[in-house]
């Protein structure tokens, strides 16, 4: 350490300390959110009422109103089924059903005091994420240099695609993150907060997946691997990116949900949405490095990567299931 021989830590600017401040204490916010949403959930299957089995979201526009209802004293489940609105009065002899139960007075004044407290979280989480904007408008360039003109949005960048003599905005990080599959504001505000926007500080994209803790261990003894779990990194930035992932393996004909799925098969669910996080991850990498927006590489892109492969695994599988030699004539498309 005296000699220098020692790798420095990332120690974030203070900007960016009080920028992981309020984002993480949102994040907490949210948790608590659903935490006493699942409260609601217990308290009224204690009551017999069925409402998650109908309304995908028991705290979606219609759901909501049938709880206020419910908490003020209302019984008849006719009429609260017809508070259903848009496709869910299509469901209305089903809402029926679940909404009738056996609703006790401690039970009306738990869900109460629970739909309250909701509407305070609902409220606190706003404020702070009008504050982080601010904040982020405040911030404005990385290390604050005195002698450069921020870089306009409609204007693409001149300079080299390797390094950029122009620093990037906080918001305009936020923008290039939100292109990304699986990737909203606050997902980008939360990843900036914890990796900031200066990518030089981690030497390939490879180095950043290892600080976050999404990279595969490397346990060995004796020329023998024992363990290929991830090790520990950043706790806020890993789950958030696995938030993101499980987002972004949902959409159609993507490289992200065609990873997922062709990874699950093999290794199970739990490392394959780790893989995807990781993948993720390095995308933001080179997206802030060079300033570029996500590039969508498209759901074949495995299969086209390697198709003379692909072709004759899946003529040796016919064959293997018909039992006789099966012969292919490419024919080229029509224009």
């Amino acid at each position: 350490m005296l000699h220098g021989l020692l790798k420095a830590s990332f120690i974030p600017p203070k900007p960016q300390q009080a920028l992981r401040d309020m984002t993480r204490y949102r994040t907490t916010l949210v948790q608590e959110r659903a935490r006493v949403i699942n409260r609601v959930q217990k308290l009224l299957e204690g009551a017999n009422i069925k409402l998650s089995s109908v309304a995908t979201d028991i705290m979606g526009m219609s759901a909501r109103a049938m709880l206020a209802e419910i908490a003020a004293g209302q019984t008849d489940a006719a009429a609260l089924a017809n508070l259903a609105r848009g496709r869910m009065r299509n469901k209305l002899s089903e809402l029926e059903k679940a909404l009738t139960g056996l609703v006790q007075p401690h039970h009306r004044f738990l869900l109460a005091q629970q739909l309250v407290h909701i509407d305070f979280l609902d409220e606190q989480i706003e404020v702070l994420s009008i504050e982080i904007e601010q904040h982020l408008d405040q911030m404005g360039w990385p290390d604050e240099p005195s002698s450069a003109s921020p870089l306009s949005e409609s204007e693409p960048s001149v300079e080299a695609e390797d390094e950029m003599e122009v620093p990037l905005t906080w918001n305009t990080a936020v923008a290039l993150l939100d292109t990304m599959p699986g990737v909203n504001r606050r997902v980008a505000e939360v990843m900036l907060a914890e990796m900031g926007v200066d990518m030089s500080r981690f030497e390939t994209a490879d180095h950043l997946a290892s600080w976050a803790g999404l990279a595969p261990g490397n346990h060995e003894s004796g020329g023998r691997r024992l363990s290929g779990r991830t090790n520990k990194g950043n706790r806020s930035l890993s789950t958030i990116m696995v938030q993101a992932a499980w987002a972004a393996v949902r959409t159609k004909d993507t490289f992200l949900s065609a990873r997922y799925q062709r990874l699950a098969a093999r290794r199970g669910k739990g490392r394959a949405i780790v893989a995807v996080a990781h993948s993720m991850l390095l995308s933001a990498w080179h997206m802030l490095t060079h300033l570029q927006p996500y590039q969508e590489l498209g759901g074949d892109y495995f299969d086209q990567r390697r198709k003379e492969s692909k072709v004759n695994y899946l003529v040796r599988r016919l064959e293997q299931l018909t039992g006789s030699s099966v012969n292919i004539k490419l024919q080229t498309a029509a224009a």
